[in-house]
């Protein structure tokens, strides 16, 4: 018999702390609307993205059921003023952008393409009636658009070596050429598309409605990363645009390159999301899964990879702050942006391999989520300017050489 003294007692129950992946708080520099907007986010993508996204990026098919929701939510246009926009700052879309990437990449990416590169593209580049005509359905997610830059053969080169061309006949324009890894285009109702005039040599930018005859889309198959975002090959043949239908006040790739300033901010806001997401479900991981008798959230290695997760979370989020209210104040430039965009996707591929290392084996089942984190970090990694190329916009403003080729 066990004498009192020698029995061993039960341990209290463990009784994990939050998960929560805001360690400073940032989100307390939003005003109490802000904040509430921002919670009705978090709940559209806790309750009905997180339930349904891993069988969608398994299928590599889209949710197309959530656009209503997401209209819902009255956040079309954040940051722009007018035309049925949400207004509100740059700060609080920020702030969205990365809400929506911590449960899924793919629909933040969703989100951006829409609100930020096809309607910034009318937003910046329209006149007043373009403006008056496209963006209110865009708003209201009544109508969806894409933003076909980036072309088959060429990426990185697309300012000096773009391949699709224009002309001009009579009251309309004549488009012929490609554009690849274009999201949202195989349903889109409304596409930017970006061609070289061949009379001036000058990028200008054009809105090519859904059924034009001139204009077919191919769905890319076979990604291994955005699995949800329904990229597509456009093929634009003898496509007629009606001149109302270019984007006026787009007449060189300096206006083209105002929208990409204005994103870049937005694919950085999806890295520190995909990072916060990674975080959160590596951390939830180690507080339930138990090896040799406790969690291993309580072993020094799991504890140190953590540490590390968090510690590049909040370093990303507080560069997003600061950046944001560059922004808003007007204050942004170039390479502010490049250098975000850079730096925030290099430490989010970090940190997602952290959360695959701290799972083992189980990090590579979409079931535990982190797969599929790590796979969308490496498109975020590449889109939206490489980190090569946002490396060189911000040495050539530091040193005052440029080392473009």
């Amino acid at each position: 018999m066990t004498s009192a003294s020698t029995t061993p007692r039960d341990p209290s129950p463990y009784m994990p702390p939050a998960v929560n992946g805001d360690f400073y708080g940032i989100a307390n520099v939003l005003t109490a609307d802000e904040r509430a907007i921002l919670i009705r986010v978090r709940n559209f993508a806790e309750r009905v993205v997180a339930p349904i996204i891993e069988e969608y990026w398994a299928r590599d098919k889209f949710p197309f059921e959530i656009v209503p929701h997401l209209a819902e939510l009255g956040i079309g246009g954040v940051g722009y003023q007018g035309y049925g926009c949400a207004g509100g700052s740059m700060l609080l879309n920020g702030f969205i952008c990365m809400e929506l990437a911590r449960i899924d990449s793919s629909i933040a990416t969703f989100y951006g393409v829409h609100t930020g590169l096809s309607a910034g593209s009318i937003y910046l580049c329209g006149d007043e009636a373009q403006k008056q005509r496209w963006l209110p359905a865009m708003m209201r997610f009544e109508a969806i658009g894409s933003f076909g830059l980036t072309e088959p053969d060429v990426g990185s080169a697309t300012s000096g070596g773009m391949m699709t061309t224009c002309r001009r006949d009579g009251d309309s324009w004549i488009l012929n050429g490609q554009k690849k890894w274009i999201g949202n285009s195989t349903f889109a109702d409304l596409n930017v598309i970006w061609a070289r005039d061949e009379a001036s040599g000058q990028v200008k930018g054009f809105v090519v409605e859904k059924g034009n005859p001139g204009f077919s889309v191919k769905k890319i198959e076979n990604k291994m990363a955005l699995r949800v975002v329904q990229n597509g090959l456009i093929t634009l043949s003898d496509c007629r645009v009606p001149e109302r239908d270019r984007l006026q006040l787009a007449n060189t790739f300096k206006d083209t390159a105002k929208v990409l300033k204005m994103t870049r901010t937005g694919v950085a806001w999806f890295a520190v999301g995909c990072q916060m997401g990674a975080y959160e479900h590596a951390l939830r991981y180690a507080q339930r899964r138990r090896q040799f008798g406790r969690p291993i959230g309580g072993f020094q290695l799991v504890q140190d990879l953590l540490v590390r997760m968090l510690g590049n979370v909040t370093a990303t989020q507080s560069m997003m702050l600061r950046l944001a209210q560059l922004q808003d104040q007007g204050l942004m430039n170039d390479e502010h942006a490049s250098l975000a965009k850079a730096y925030c996707t290099v430490k989010c591929r970090e940190t997602v391999g952290y959360a695959r290392e701290l799972l083992g084996g189980n990090g590579i089942l979409l079931d535990e989520h982190i797969g599929r984190f790590v796979a969308d970090a490496e498109a975020i990694y590449s889109y939206e300017g490489t980190r090569e190329m946002n490396t060189l916009i911000v040495g050539k403003a530091i040193t005052g050489l440029s080392a473009f080729v």
